[in-house]
Parts: structure tokens; C-alpha cells; sequence
């Protein structure tokens, strides 16, 4: 499913005080007695996209029976959410519980926006997988709940990889550079389409090697691109370039590397399952052909690292109804919603049990098994500046890619980037 994530951006005074409901509730807001919370209505922000109509009329229904409340849902988009999350967070009435992208999560949480659901965690989080609860914790409190997640995949040509005589898709990192080198020796197709710029692939990358981005110095933290885990990964990243006629000073979106896929003369690219749709509507003659595969990483028992961009929900800090709200978590992440939404829009669900959800749909289930070893940008709210244009990362990369050594090409990014980790937030 194609979204944008926004990094965060900081938040100033929004800690509102929590006033009691009315009627017939005490001073927590609990609400009691046989009718519940009747006459209540709950407002709920999710993104455009992120939740099938089916899914929200059938939560609705079933939390209306439950709590004698009724839903809101107010769809939002993405272009713009931050300042308009931002203010609202600072009014008297604030969205209840909203959809936060899993980058923007820290942020939020560090200046006063999102309550503290740890109580919610202990009742219906034991099973979270950790690797999508990490953004949702912020200075070892619970901000919010992981709802979903999305992450890379290798979408292949199967025509030009059966035509190169490859029987099987990789398992190892190694296995899938000598399968892109047997295509660009066999076939006249380009192995991989891999701009030197698709810079959250390189933070999967670094991920796999268990390296950051950033580190702490003193009080704050500065670039951490001379780690030899992220020259490694820099290291990596240009090994399989070489292989592409992408350019190196370009994105994955400049141009769109699925309606580049679509000529049918590029073996595979490294992307999002939605891309393929991009593909399919510049060509639709290619979809028989398209296959996905998991990432493959160093070793056959461990995928590549991953990025995993996604979203989870919060409580307001200033909502006047906050015990209400976790009533509507509980429902909104019980299995069979957090399997209905895995289902029908093909995002890693935030268990592993529930992943089974995720079965006939090809793309998803080539990026399950990776999301268990994935990880996001760094989960500091000083991150939000380093993603403006021109990203210091993309000028890395380009720098690298173009021949310079990941030593070089870090100490030419160094002082922009830790200009943009200093900015006050």
C-alpha cells in the first residue's frame, strides 16, 4: 500500500488538563453503571488508506454494542498532518486517539502529546512483536501501540530470471549478487534497478549489520556514518549499484522505479509491494510475470535488515475521555481486527501469530519474514530535521556511489548533519 511516512516534527504546549466526562462519571473520566459510556462519542483521526471501510463499520458496530459509545472517524491526509496534529494536540478537544506514523512517534511523546497507555500494554500487549512496539516507547514509557507495518521486497522479473536458466530465488545476499551478475552475463536485461539514492533500502542495510545512524556525544547526539557496520552496509549497497544503470544521484521515485520495471527489460528492483502495481497499470502485459522475494540477508537463516515504515496509535494526552479510548484500542488491536486489517490491506500485523492473515496475498508474505529483524531511522525526535531536502543521507550515498570512500563521503556530510541533529524541536 502506497504512503508516505513524515518524520516528526516538534510539538510546544500542548499539555492540556484531562477534566472529568460529564454525567454520570468520576473524577478519571470512568464512566459507570449499566448504560456505560452512552451518549459518548468518540473522534478518531486515521490516515487515507490505512483502514478499509469494511473494517471501520465493523469496529464501530462492535464498540458500540460493547460500550453504549459511538465512533468518529475523521480520515486525514498525509500531506500536512503534522502541523494540523500538532495544533489540534494544543486544543481544548483534541482527536481521542489518532494514527501516528512509527518515525513521528517519539516526538510527539517527548513534548506532552500522547498519553502514557503502559497500563494497556501489560493488559493486551505480552505478544507485541518487538521489533514494531520499539517506536511506539519513548524514555522507557508506553506512547502509543504498534497498529502495522510495511517493508522491502525484491520484485523480479520471472521471465528474465528463468531466461537467464535461475531455478530457484536466492537465499543469501551472496546467492542474489551472483543471480543479478548470471542475468547481466546470460540476458541483455539490467540485473537490478537500484538508484545510489533509495536510502531507506541502505537503512535496512544498516540495520542487518546492527549499526545507527547517529550516536550519543555528551548531550546530543551527531553523525555515526564512519561506523564500520554503516561502511559495511554503504560497502554493500554499492556492490549491488554496480550492477544497475540507475542513476546514482537519483531516487527511487525519480523516476518511479515500477513504470522503469515495466519495460520489461529490468530483472528485479528492491521496493515496496505497492510498486508493482505501478508496473502493472504502465504495462499491464507484465504482471504474469512479476514474482517477490524476501531480502535475502548474509546468511539463509536471517533476512536482509528492513526498514519497517508504518503506523501506530495513540491516545491524546488532553483527550477528556482517555479510559474510553483504550476501550477502543482493545478492540481496534484484538486479533480479529488487527487480522482482518492484515488481510484485507496486506500490512505485517503487530504479532507474529497473526502473520497467517497475510496468506495468498504474494508480496506480504515475501516481506513477513523480515519484519522480525527490521528497524526504523533513529527514534529520536532530533531526527526530524535530517530528512528535509537535501537529505544528507541521499548526498552520502551519491558520493559513495560515486566513488568516493564511505570515509570521505561521511566527513562531506558531517557538519550538515549535525547542524540538522542540533536544531531545537
Amino acid at each position: 500500500m502506497k504512503r508516505k511516512l513524515i518524520a516528526a516534527i516538534g510539538i510546544a504546549g500542548m499539555m492540556v488538563s484531562i477534566a472529568a466526562c460529564g454525567g454520570d462519571s468520576d473524577d478519571d473520566g470512568k464512566k459507570s453503571g449499566a448504560d456505560g459510556y452512552a451518549g459518548e462519542t468518540l473522534t478518531v483521526w486515521v490516515m487515507d488508506g490505512s483502514s478499509p471501510d469494511d473494517w471501520q463499520a465493523d469496529l464501530a458496530k462492535e464498540f458500540e454494542a460493547k460500550t453504549k459509545a459511538k465512533v468518529k472517524f475523521e480520515i486525514q491526509k498525509w500531506n500536512g498532518i503534522q502541523q494540523k496534529l500538532t495544533t489540534a494536540l494544543s486544543e481544548e478537544n483534541p482527536p481521542d486517539v489518532f494514527e501516528i506514523g512509527n518515525t513521528q512517534t517519539p516526538a510527539y511523546a517527548k513534548t506532552g502529546g500522547l498519553a502514557d497507555l503502559s497500563d494497556l500494554k501489560k493488559e493486551i500487549g505480552a505478544d507485541w512483536s518487538e521489533s514494531l512496539n520499539e517506536s511506539a516507547v519513548f524514555d522507557g514509557k508506553q506512547y502509543a501501540a504498534p497498529w502495522w507495518v510495511v517493508n522491502r521486497v525484491v520484485v523480479y522479473n520471472k521471465k528474465i530470471w528463468a531466461d537467464a536458466g535461475i531455478k530457484d530465488t536466492p537465499k543469501t545476499r551472496d546467492e542474489f549478487y551472483n543471480d543479478l551478475k548470471t542475468i547481466g552475463e546470460k540476458t541483455d536485461a539490467e540485473p537490478i534497478y537500484l538508484p545510489g539514492q533509495n536510502w531507506y533500502h541502505f537503512v535496512g542495510l544498516v540495520i542487518g549489520e546492527g549499526g545507527e545512524l547517529v550516536k550519543k556525544d555528551g548531550d546530543k547526539y551527531v553523525s555515526n556514518l564512519d561506523d564500520p557496520k554503516v561502511v559495511a552496509a554503504a560497502e554493500t549497497y554499492k556492490k549491488f549499484q554496480a550492477l544497475s544503470k540507475a542513476p546514482k544521484d537519483k531516487d527511487e521515485a525519480t523516476p518511479q522505479q515500477g513504470e522503469v520495471f515495466a519495460n520489461g527489460k529490468v530483472g528485479s528492483f528492491i521496493g515496496m509491494g505497492w510498486e508493482a502495481a505501478t508496473a502493472i497499470k504502465a504495462n499491464p502485459k507484465i504482471e504474469k510475470d512479476i514474482g517477490y522475494f524476501t531480502i535475502p540477508g548474509a546468511t539463509a537463516d536471517k533476512p536482509e535488515g528492513v526498514f519497517l515504515g508504518g503506523s501506530n496509535l495513540a491516545v491524546a494526552a488532553g483527550s477528556k475521555k482517555q479510559d474510553l479510548a483504550k476501550e477502543f484500542l482493545k478492540l481496534a488491536l484484538s486479533d480479529k481486527y488487527e487480522g482482518q486489517l492484515a488481510k484485507t490491506n496486506g500490512v505485517i500485523p503487530n504479532k507474529e501469530a497473526l502473520k497467517s492473515n497475510l496468506k495468498g496475498n504474494a508480496a506480504a508474505e515475501a516481506a513477513a519474514p523480515a519484519a522480525e529483524f527490521g528497524g526504523t531511522t533513529p527514534l529520536i525526535p532530533e531526527w526530524a530535521a535530517v530528512e528535509n531536502d537535501p537529505n544528507p543521507i541521499k548526498t552520502y550515498l551519491t558520493a559513495v556511489m560515486k566513488g568516493k570512500s564511505p570515509a570521505e563521503a561521511a566527513k562531506q556530510v558531517e557538519d550538515e548533519f549535525n547542524k540538522r541533529l542540533a536544531q531545537q524541536q
